[in-house]
């Protein structure tokens, strides 16, 4: 060891040498800036959030004339003649249906009669969902029959776009990207929540399709292995209120091979 050199041990002597005291200081320094920086870089990397809103911790009561054409919605009127559906979901990866099961029961059509319900809203891009926690927040208000809303035939399309869960894509995901949100998808569409197409027009406007089979009936299972995958899809449109519904033959689905921009 050289004369100059410093030796420092901690039991002998507590004080740093003048060498080793700014080495440590510039080693902090960079690892400081290192973490800041690497800090920005992360969070500039990171998509921001949707201006979505799931009140899960709240619950709110809405009023309106329950249908189930293809599935199960309630119609609200927010203003004179002015109508909003309100896709009904159940807690967690379940359909509304196991949640209605006990008023349907003590009718013998629950279609055009009208209900509250107490739920967790969900909405965004205007659309409004609720999920329904408990059998017991649903109650009958009406048993006399009300309108419920027609379903006007648009035009036979060709839309793009990727088939989504509403729950999560409307709500519970801000945003979520990756495999473990496909998954997730995948495993509530096959619950019971109904598919939904979330396609952008050419104004880059965002339009959103419930999917049926062609007889108008839910097809859940068979667009499993679609979820999540930008696809070409041929169909029948129709407008019921503020929904637009693609009724659709399976097979008319053509995959685009490109890599999600939602999951």
């Amino acid at each position: 060891m050289k004369k100059n050199d410093e030796f420092f041990v901690s039991y002998i002597d507590g004080s740093l040498g003048t060498k080793t005291r700014t080495t440590i200081k510039r080693f902090s320094i960079i690892a400081i800036v290192a973490i800041v920086a690497g800090a920005v870089l992360f969070s500039f990397s990171q998509k921001p959030f949707k201006n979505s809103t799931f009140e899960l911790t709240s619950d709110t009561k809405i009023t309106g004339v329950f249908h189930q054409k293809p599935y199960p919605m309630l119609r609200v009127e927010v203003a004179d003649n002015t109508f909003k559906n309100v896709l009904l979901l159940g807690f967690g990866k379940s359909s509304a249906n196991p949640f209605l099961e006990e008023i349907q029961g003590k009718v013998k059509d629950l279609n055009g009669k009208t209900i509250s319900i107490e739920g967790n809203l969900i909405y965004y891009n205007g659309k409004t969902l609720i999920q329904i926690t408990s059998n017991e927040k649903v109650t009958l208000v009406n048993n006399k029959n009300s309108a419920i809303p027609t379903k006007e035939h648009i035009s036979k399309m060709t839309l793009e776009g990727e088939i989504i869960d509403p729950k999560c894509y409307f709500g519970v995901m801000k945003p979520g990207k990756g495999k473990i949100h496909r998954s997730c998808a995948v495993r509530c569409i096959s619950g019971g929540i109904p598919p939904v197409l979330a396609s952008t027009d050419e104004n880059n406007m965002a339009q959103y399709f419930l999917l049926t089979d062609l007889a108008g009936k839910p097809i859940n299972e068979d667009v499993l292995p679609y979820i999540g995958k930008p696809s070409k899809i041929k169909g029948i449109v129709e407008k019921m209120d503020d929904w637009y519904l693609l009724k659709m033959n399976i097979t008319d689905i053509v995959e685009l091979n490109e890599p999600s921009a939602i999951y």
